[in-house]
Parts: C-alpha cells; structure tokens; sequence
C-alpha cells in the first residue's frame, strides 16, 4: 500500500492492524460509535490514495522522513481501540469517558495530517518534482494549526544550538550517559546566566544516541516564570494531543500522571529549561509520578538538593574562552586582525561567561586598536563588581554602549531598539513585523526594510537572534516569518537601561502582574500622570481584570501580553490619546475571548492594531470607527464570525485602512465582499488560511491595491477575474497555492503588475496568452515545475522578465515537533 511505499512496512503494517482493529470493534460496542466511525472514514479515504499509487507502477515513489511520529501514535492507537472495546457503560465513570473520547480525536487529527501529507506526496512524485511537504500540514484543525506554532522557539520545539560551541563536549557526555541509563532521574544542571545552560540542553537533544533511544518521547519546554498549568499545557500540546484548558493545579497534574502512565516503559526525555524556584512543585510531581525509563533534566539557576546532586556548569576555560572570542571577533573568512595582548585581557575580564565574550567580540570585530583599549579600559573598571551576574551585565553593557560610540546617525535609534525589545516577555519570540509596527511610528522607521536592518545590526552585535521558520531572507517585503529571540540577561540588560532614565521621564513602562499583585507604585499614584512613550503590560494566567486607574497622555505604543482565556481591554486605554501602536498577544496555549474592544473607538491617532491567537466576535456587535487606523494584522485570531456577520460596515469603522494581514486564521472561509469597500486599501495579505476557498468577485474595486498575497491558502481554487482591474497591482503572491488550476484569462491587463510568484502552484497547468501583455513584468518566481509553463512563446517576448526558481528543502523531520 501507500503507506509501506513511502514509510516502510512497519508503517503499512501497523496502520493495517489498527485498520482491523477499528472495524471490529465498531461493529460490537455501542460506545464511542460516533468517534470510531469517524476514524474509520478517515482510514478509508488511504484507500483513494493506495489507487493513485495503482495506477503509477513505474514510478518509484520517494520515502517521506519523520514519519516515526505516525507510527508511534499508531501503535498507541491500536492500543486505546482495544481498551475501547472492553469498556462496559455502567462501568464508565464521568472521567474516564472524556479521556477515551479525546485520545480518539487526537489519533483522528493525526490520521488526518498523515493523510494530506501522504497525498499530496503521491501527487509530487508523480508530476516528478519536490513540493515542500510542510504545505500539507497546513490542512489540518485550526487547534492542531495553533498547537504547531509554538511562540517560545519560533516554530522548533527543541531550538538549535549556536552553530559554534567550545567546551561543553564533556559535559554532554557526562550527562548523557546519566540519561542512557535504564532507569528513572531527574538531572539538574546549575550555573549563573549566561554560562550556557541551554545551549548545552540543545546539544544533548541534538545527540544521535540521545534521539535513537527516546524517538517521538524527547520534549523540550521553556518553564521561566509560567504557572504549572501553563507548562503543562505546552507540554500537552507538544505530544500532539488536544489541548484542554486546565482551570486548576490538581487537573493539570491528573492529565500530567495520565501521560506519564500511557507512555509505559517507552523511554522518555522531558527538558524543563530555565526552572524558577516557584516550580518545585513541579518538579516535586514528576519526581512522584515517575516511571522506569522516564527522564527529567533540568536547567537552573538555583539547585534542588531535594532532588540529588545538581551538576554544576562552571563558565569556560581559558583555551576555551579565547577560542570563541576569537571565532566572535573575526570576520566570517576569519582573516580580521586581533591584537592578542588586548584580546588576552578582554578575555580575562570576561571571566569565562559565553555569552559576553561572543557579545563583546562582535562588538570590536573590525574595530581600531583605540576601540579595543577602550573596552579593555571599561571592563577594568567593573572588575571590582562582587556579584558575578551583575559583572555580567557590566560587561555586556560595554556592547551597548558600543552603539554610542559610532558616528552613524542610526546607532542611537538601534540602541532603542535594543532596549524596546524588553516590552515582550522573557523567552519569548517576538515577529518581527510587531517590532515594525512600533518602529514606524517610534522613530519613522517608514519602510519595512529599515526595521529588517536594524534587527540585523543587533545580531550582527550578539544583542539579539534574527530567526526564520524556512530559514530564508525574504526579499519582497514578507516578515511574517521572521522572529526575533534575545538571551535573558540580554532583556536583564534591556531592563537596566530603562531604568537609567531619569524619575518621572521614563520613555518605557514594563508592568509584570504575578496573579493579581499590582506594582504599589500604581495602587498608591493611580491618577499621577505618566510620561511614558511604550507601555508594556504582562499578565500570568492567574491575573483577573482588577485594573486601577492610569493616566498616559503622552503614549504611542501598548503591548499587552497575557495568558488567560477571557482578557478585557482596560479601561484607561480610552483616554490614551495619543496612542498610535496597539499589540495584543495571547501566549497562552488556547485562543483568548477580548473584550472591551469598543473603547478603542475612542482613540483618534491609533494607526496600527495587531493582534494575536484572539477570538473576536465582539467587533460586530459594537459599532465604533477608527479613521486614523492604517493597519490591522491578525495572527491566529478567530474571525470568521466578525466577516460573516452581514451588518458590519468596514468601510465605515475603518475608513483610511491602507494594510490588512491576515494569518493562519483557519475559520476564514470566504473573504467577505465588503472587503472591497476598503478603496484606500493598498496591501492585502491572507497567508496560510488554509480553509479560504473564495475570494469575492469585486475585488477589482480594491483599484488602489498595489500588493496581493495569498501564499500557502491551500484550499483556494481560483483568483476571480476581475483581478484584471488591479492596473496598480506590482506584486502578487500565490505561492503553495496548489489548488489554483489556471490564472485569469485577462490577467495580462494587470499592467502595474512586477513580479509574481507561483511557486509550488503545483496544479497550475498553462498560462493563459494574455500574460504576454504584462510589460512591466520583471520577475517570476516559481519551482522546476513551475518554470516549464514560463517556455515559449513567453520566454522570446517577455525578454526582460526574470524567471527565479527557488529549490525546496524535501525534509519532514519537524514533523516530531507537532
């Protein structure tokens, strides 16, 4: 069949088994008859794809990498099924049903993602070229969509390592020995920030032995100061499972002894990184739930004797040290010269900590002699500092104060941006098109691109990490994908500066709100008016809406991040008047319910809202207007009923919108037709909606449109034809649009129109002769396939139009991370 075809006969067989399985029991419990059922469709439809396979007995179908995962989950399947069948009614108590039942959904999502990726696989092969496989993970559940994104490590569970490490190898094989062991530990490794706890978490992952034993049971979670329930949620999610929204400490620790029970004598390797001391109860359940074969290791920064000897991480030898300085301070053709007396000391006055020698390296890579006796000379003077983490800062505050020293007229404004990085949470990703928005309206950072610079100038200074989930640079102007991560002592440093500012003229207010324990400053000077120009708010999940009064006449950006499921706006934001930036994040597990939307109405000068994992319905029952607003982005949000609602008037409420992005929003079915009222409406992105089936037919009323992207809407079937009233159009996107059989006949009347991209439109069979009349058509981006529609007769008359084709990676290993 199929599945032994591309995932080898113990896939085949196993699937086979549970096949049997399913249909046996279906025909004699009365239990669960509706979920099984449900799993017996989606089992049959392989049968569609074993015929595609029928009826190409010549060609070789390639193996898919990172199907273990399936197998696994199969083989627990196969399992549950069989317990399915023994379950008596009257013997099944009210806790027990919703576990069978939700076990039963989970394995039916999974069948669900193997199947779409297994077709459009045989799909691939068979038209004999590479489609990125990741695409087909994009038909699945809204719930599996947000489960996938995870924001601590942008889109990895398990982060890679810096690319270049020195003195860590004994110490992963000290610890990896503990945990080859057959038997149960809890490892906990200690050290200061910034001696390389996780890196060296990362390289123990990364180890081939370490992955050969623990397979799809290697979980990596970032605990920092989340609540228990919030940690286990993630972990929740990161095996797949459907995430339940645990209201107390006692269900989220049932669920976690329910996992740990289930995975039997299966080894397993859970990675608790960066633990605070208020997570020993945690720790204290693991340790009283675990089984033989089960793992813990843990990073810290305080040890746990309770729990057995912790193992410390001291900081790096000498040879080692001046090993990485060097790799930090040379030019990637390591041909930079290095003054080795001075490199010796700044070495010395380092004292081993990783992270600021790779800091400070950067920092006088390429720089004069006189740079480098300067910072010698800084760093002599903190030598005298006592607490090791504080000499850390001071050394790292060099760096920034390197930023200072350069004449460039954008040194000063990328050192704000440094610092602005601090009004998002530890150990978060941060996208970079948030930081975008606050950029632009902060210092008139106008053009995207010149943010894109600006993050790239703080990781080419160690200061902060520019991550992609493809791991490529785009170069149309597409960010959604770029994240920025920063190192905790770097956001400590952040911190440090913001409170260099002199009493009662602080540009930045950061306010973290531990259940409901508000700073005493706030209770006791609510009506004192603040100067404040960005206002970052985080809540934990145990935080209510117990806001007191603020006075903020003069701020311009608010960033408010929480972890709750219901969260209201707070009530002084209506007299924000000079609020121009509003970025709203749900780090929480599931989507969030917002309220209070309405008192933005209110505010005359807000330019730009971005929110993210949000379920918005209330905007339709409040009729309010924003007629400064320019632009909404939406990330994760449920919005179908907001555009279903047929009495919204968006021209109306948003009058002057110029840019509306609109991503992984998996309950967009249709775009509304009233999207089209919006004339000043110049760019409009719908990416990765994955249930987008239609776009209206007046969408050529959108005259003033200059860019259209619709990458990765996997179930958009056509664009509508009066797409050819777009004159204004330069750039349109349908990249991993595979279901889009043929372009617009009259397309060539797109006379604005620059580049395109139709890369992995897999199902695009010929162009029609009209794009012969695209003029100014300069580019074409596509894949192997794509490019052989672009041969005569449009090659000899399109002679100044570039054709690009872009090489997939084929690599499905990230399928562990689901």
């Amino acid at each position: 069949m199929a599945l032994e075809a591309v995932g080898g006969a113990a896939l085949g067989a196993v699937f086979g088994t549970l096949l049997d399985g399913v249909i046996a029991v279906s025909s004699k419990t009365i239990m669960f008859k509706t979920h099984l059922r449900d799993l017996k469709f989606t089992m049959d439809s392989f049968q569609q794809v074993d015929e595609d396979v029928r009826q190409h007995p010549n060609i070789l179908f390639r193996p898919i990498p990172g199907l273990e995962r399936f197998r696994i989950q199969m083989k627990k399947g196969v399992e549950l099924v069989d317990k399915c069948s023994k379950v008596r009614p009257w013997k099944l108590n009210a806790f027990k049903k919703p576990i069978y039942t939700s076990k039963l959904v989970a394995l039916n999502a999974s069948l669900n993602t193997l199947l779409s990726v297994l077709t459009v696989h045989i799909i691939s092969d068979t038209r004999a070229r590479v489609i990125d496989m990741a695409t087909t993970l994009n038909q699945i559940d809204a719930n599996i969509v947000a489960q996938y994104q995870n924001q601590n490590q942008g889109w990895c569970a398990i982060p890679e390592p810096p690319p270049f490490t020195v003195g860590l190898d004994v110490h992963v094989e000290e610890l990896k020995m503990e945990l080859l062991k057959d038997e149960a530990s809890m490892l906990v490794v200690t050290g200061l920030g910034g001696c390389g706890k996780t890196t060296l978490a990362q390289k123990i992952c990364k180890d081939q032995k370490v992955k050969e034993k623990f397979k799809g049971n290697l979980f990596f979670v970032i605990v920092s100061k989340k609540s228990n329930c919030l940690v286990l949620q993630e972990l929740c999610r990161k095996t797949g499972s459907l995430v339940p929204s645990f209201q107390e400490e006692a269900i989220a620790f049932n669920w976690l002894q329910e996992f740990l029970n289930t995975t039997g004598q299966d080894p397993l390797l859970l990675v608790l990184d960066d633990v605070t001391p208020g997570s020993d109860s945690l720790l204290d359940k693991l340790d009283e739930f675990k089984r033989p074969n089960h793992n813990i290791l843990v990073t810290s920064r305080v040890q746990f004797p309770r729990f057995g000897p912790a193992y410390l991480l001291g900081t790096l030898e000498p040879g080692d040290a001046m090993t990485l300085f060097r790799h930090s301070a040379s030019r990637s053709d390591r041909s930079s010269y290095i003054p080795d007396n001075l490199a010796e000391q700044i070495v010395q006055h380092c004292k081993g900590f990783p992270l600021a020698i790779t800091t400070i390296g950067r920092s006088v890579c390429e720089q004069p002699t006189e740079i480098w006796e300067k910072r010698v000379a800084e760093l002599s003077k903190g030598s005298s500092i006592l607490d090791s983490e504080d000499y850390l800062l001071a050394c790292l505050q060099g760096s920034l104060d390197a930023l200072d020293e350069q004449m460039h007229e954008r040194m000063p404004i990328i050192k704000e941006c440094f610092i602005d990085l601090a009004l998002f949470p530890e150990h978060r990703s941060i996208p970079a098109v948030a930081l975008i928005d606050m950029w632009a309206e902060l210092y008139g950072l106008d053009k995207d691109s010149w943010s894109i610079v600006n993050i790239h100038e703080l990781t080419n200074r160690n200061l902060a990490n520019l991550v992609t989930r493809n791991g490529k640079t785009e170069i149309d102007g597409y960010y959604s994908e770029h994240f920025v991560t920063q190192h905790d002592m770097l956001r400590n440093l952040a911190i440090h500066q913001i409170g260099q500012d002199e009493i009662g003229k602080e540009k930045r207010l950061i306010i973290d709100i531990c259940s409901d324990n508000l700073p005493k400053w706030w209770t006791e000077q609510k009506n004192k008016p603040k100067k404040t120009r960005s206002l970052s708010i985080s809540t934990d999940g145990l935080s209510s809406e117990k806001w007191h009064d603020m006075h903020l006449p003069k701020a311009e950006v608010l960033v408010l991040n929480f972890q709750t499921e219901n969260y209201g706006l707070p009530k002084f934001v209506k007299k924000m008047s000079k609020l121009k930036v509003l970025i709203v994040t749900n780090y929480g597990v599931l989507q969030a319910d917002l309220s209070n939307f309405k008192l933005l109405g209110s505010l005359a000068n807000l330019k730009r809202i971005r929110l993210e994992r949000i379920s918005i319905p209330s905007i339709r029952k409040n009729s309010m207007q924003l007629k400064s607003l320019q632009k909404i982005s939406l990330f994760m949000c449920s919005i179908g009923q907001t555009f279903s609602n047929s009495s919204i008037q968006i021209l109306e409420a948003f009058p002057n919108l110029v840019e509306l992005n609109i991503d992984y929003c998996d309950d967009l079915v249709e775009l509304p037709v009233k999207i089209c009222d919006l004339i000043r409406l110049k760019k409009l992105s719908i990416t990765n909606c994955h249930k987008l089936s239609s776009l209206p037919e007046e969408i050529g009323k959108l005259e003033g449109l200059e860019v259209l992207r619709l990458r990765s809407c996997t179930d958009l079937v056509k664009l509508p034809g009066s797409i050819k009233d777009l004159t204004k159009l330069h750039l349109l996107d349908i990249y991993k649009c595979f279901s889009i059989k043929e372009l617009p006949e009259d397309i060539g009347e797109m006379s604005g129109l620059e580049k395109i991209n139709i890369g992995q439109c897999s199902r695009l069979q010929e162009l029609p002769v009209s794009v012969l009349n695209l003029g100014k058509l300069r580019e074409v981006i596509c894949d192997d396939y794509t490019e052989n529609l672009w041969g005569e007769p449009f090659k000899s008359n399109l002679t100044k139009t570039k054709i690009s084709v872009v090489k997939e990676d084929f690599n499905l290993n990230w399928l562990h991370n689901l």
